[in-house]
């Protein structure tokens, strides 16, 4: 049998020992964790990365692990898990805001959207939020989007449900299906999945999901929905508009083919490497040297450099000011690294004190197919954390002992159903709620019925999309 339909054989044998007490007190202590860690963030306002730490002692302590044993846990799943992905978080905020203060994104957003004409406004700003999300955090994107949106519905009389709908769709999938992304990337990594067809079937899924998510969702619920962004944020928006317009005049940008070109960039050599090894499989000097191109560490430096370049030197800027954007760049993912490498050490201790063997047995007993469990796992973290990048983590370090050994594909598709199931039902304990609602003027009713559901239709999609792609191609 598939070993996506139902867990390996390892998984299946195990699940013919009875049912113990310890088991129960695993997965009671892994519900009071999560349960810690939602208190601390919701309620008395920690940071997560200082909650993800107590929950991470409370699971330990609670499951009987010496204390001792609870620190090395934690310190290693958070060095391997910032290990293989903390660089590539780090060259993918350079990268983005090289493409932002250079100019690139105007570019992008202008060239597009000047090609668009009213009816097509939504899926303009569907696209654009895609491209930008593609090298871009959520909440970066969205910070560069909001005076776009806000502008653009001003200016075209348009209702701003109707284009803030689609730019969060776009950003919001991205952030959940497609690699370089923190989640995406800690599932790829923590399921031996491979980047390139992980990034393929992301890119496939987005499609259909960024639609009905976005232009679809954002025509009906436009028509119950009204909303105006604050009268202060469109009066500085206004302000700095004359102020951009002054200095485009004596600053160069870049080319909107350009800018493109690099966002695109990592992107292609990782599908490249993916291509190569299904189309051309061998030994030969260019497999090798897509395997090397191909590599996400390698393929972001790349990008980065070429950035640097293009959005740079070319532009006329000197060392210096190229030097300061980079190391601008930086200091914003600070506490993003600190979130996931905490992510990977509560992770490690599911996995160390047994609490992932308990979930597999009850999977192989209830018969719940991989793809099914991994979505469900990431949606309950979601819940309950607030965080997609905590809910990927967890979801995906749980999921690994019973993935192991599966097909590239199988293992692409779980990490896929991971990614989707985080971004389920945004609520008020997520970041990009609150940012939703305060940039888009929403009550917290209105913000439910667009950002929560929105958030919501991307993960039922990421499943369906994930469960249809498995039937075709496995």
């Amino acid at each position: 049998m598939s070993p996506l339909v139902l867990p390996r054989p390892e998984i299946l044998a195990a699940a013919t020992v009875p049912w113990t007490g310890h088991d129960t007190r695993l997965i009671v202590m892994v519900a009071v964790a999560i349960g810690v860690i939602i208190s601390l963030i919701a309620f008395l306002d920690f940071h997560p990365f200082v909650a993800l730490i107590g929950g991470s002692v409370v699971l330990g302590v609670g499951s009987g692990t010496e204390l001792a044993g609870v620190v090395e846990s934690f310190s290693s799943g958070m060095g391997s898990t910032l290990g293989s992905t903390g660089a590539l978080i780090a060259l993918g905020a350079i990268l983005g805001k090289l493409l932002a203060d250079s100019g690139g994104v105007d570019r992008i957003v202008d060239t597009i959207g000047s090609r668009s004409g009213p009816r097509l406004l939504p899926w303009s700003m569907a696209l654009i939020a895609a491209v930008i999300g593609l090298p871009m955090f959520f909440e970066v994107g969205l910070v560069l989007l909001v005076p776009i949106i806000v502008v653009m519905a001003r200016r075209t009389n348009t209702p701003l449900v109707l284009l803030a709908v689609p730019a969060l769709a776009g950003l919001g999938t991205m952030h959940a299906f497609v690699p370089p992304h923190p989640g995406p990337l800690v599932a790829v990594s923590e399921l031996d999945a491979d980047v390139g067809t992980t990034l393929g079937l992301g890119l496939v899924a987005a499609v259909p999901t960024v639609i009905i998510a976005g232009p679809l969702y954002g025509k009906f619920i436009a028509r119950h929905v009204r909303s105006e962004a604050p009268a202060e944020l469109v009066a500085s928006l206004v302000k700095e508009a004359g102020q951009d317009q002054e200095a485009g005049a004596a600053r160069r940008v870049p080319g909107f083919a350009a800018s493109v070109g690099a966002v695109a960039l990592p992107v292609v050599l990782m599908l490249a490497k993916s291509v190569a090894d299904i189309a051309f499989p061998g030994d030969a000097w260019y497999n090798h040297l897509l395997d090397f191109l191909g590599t996400p560490l390698v393929a972001m430096f790349i990008a980065v450099l070429v950035a640097m370049v293009v959005f740079g030197f070319r532009l006329g800027r000197d060392r210096a000011e190229v030097r300061a954007t980079v190391t601008a760049g930086l200091p914003a993912v600070a506490g993003i690294l600190l979130i996931v490498g905490a992510g990977g050490g509560f992770k490690q201790l599911i996995v160390d004190t047994g609490v992932a063997d308990a979930i597999g047995k009850f999977a192989a007993e209830a018969h719940i197919p991989l793809l099914v469990l991994g979505w469900l796992l990431a949606v309950l973290i979601r819940l309950a954390t607030g965080s997609a990048t905590v809910a990927t983590t967890a979801a995906a370090g749980i999921m690994a002992p019973m993935v192991a050994g599966t097909g590239s594909v199988e293992a692409s598709l779980i990490a896929l159903a991971v990614g989707a199931g985080s971004l389920f039902f945004s609520h008020v304990n997520d970041a990009g709620f609150w940012l939703a609602k305060e940039y888009f003027g929403m009550s917290v009713s209105q913000n439910i019925k667009t950002w929560s559901v929105l958030s919501t239709l991307v993960a039922v999609m990421g499943l369906a999309m994930s469960l249809l792609m498995y039937a075709v191609l496995v």
